[in-house]
């Protein structure tokens, strides 16, 4: 019995120091957290959390940042923080400046963005803001897919298409346990991680085809997967991190032929 009221002593010792770090506004999310586990250290429910911080999902990752608090965060009209759906077009065009502009001021060298940044809009560096993880999707083919937050704009090509949709896109790696990094038609992903290659359904988009994806750019249908079905593409990102954080979006695409 001693034995039962030290080790309950102890528990409640350590939910309260627990519920006490968690009382700010924003939480950093450590190893064996779950979302149930930080609603009731900040006497919120589940739902509150996922609202607040856009999550689609119960999964969440160490050293990601949630807010568990609804109250409004103070905004600077020279900064703006991307939310799921933004794009550098969208952001730039709503701010009246340029898309080179915008990655000039914020240090881009891609058009990759995710919910969570934050970036300066009147021509000073903003701080650096960590990106949200999310939810890895089923594999694809020979490398590993993921799913999670969202990518930018780009702009199509002027050259007519064969076709133009409206798919779901999600992204994967060439690294995962047991990947060769090789496509479905030969392509080595590893040995060439600067080639644009997306995933497809060949019932809806041949192999070999050029595509047009926006925010990703032209791109070869070089690969197939067992979860991409219909409207639905797989886009390669060399970086694992990256594809992570791509997440799963709606974007347009133009089969070029």
């Amino acid at each position: 019995m001693k034995k039962q009221i030290v080790a309950l002593t102890a528990i409640a010792a350590l939910s309260t120091g627990a519920a006490a770090s968690a009382s700010a506004a924003d939480y950093s999310v450590k190893k064996g957290d779950t979302l149930w586990s930080i609603s009731q250290n900040n006497n919120v429910t589940v739902e509150q959390i996922q609202e607040w911080n856009n999550l689609s999902s119960d999964l969440i990752y160490p050293a990601q940042t949630l807010k568990v608090s609804g109250e409004a965060q103070a905004a600077s009209n020279d900064t703006y923080t991307v939310v799921k759906g933004d794009t550098l077009y969208k952001i730039a065009q709503a701010h009246g400046i340029t898309v080179g502009e915008l990655m000039s001021w914020n240090g881009l060298s891609s058009d990759l963005i995710f919910p969570g940044q934050e970036f300066s809009v009147a021509g000073q560096a903003a701080a650096p803001a960590v990106a949200q993880a999310a939810a890895p999707a089923q594999n694809s083919g020979q490398t590993q897919s993921t799913e999670g937050v969202q990518g930018t704009g780009g702009e199509a090509p002027s050259s007519d298409a064969v076709q133009e949709m409206t798919v779901t896109a999600t992204a994967y790696t060439a690294y995962c346990a047991g990947c060769s990094g090789v496509t479905a038609t030969g392509i080595d992903l590893r040995a060439n991680p600067n080639q644009k290659v997306i995933a497809v359904d060949p019932n809806v988009i041949p192999l070999g085809s050029r595509v047009w994806v926006e925010g990703y750019g032209e791109a070869i249908a070089g690969d197939t997967g067992g979860a991409i079905k219909g409207n639905k593409i797989d886009l390669f990102i060399p970086s694992q991190q990256d594809a992570l954080n791509y997440g799963v979006q709606t974007v347009d695409i133009k089969i070029l032929d």
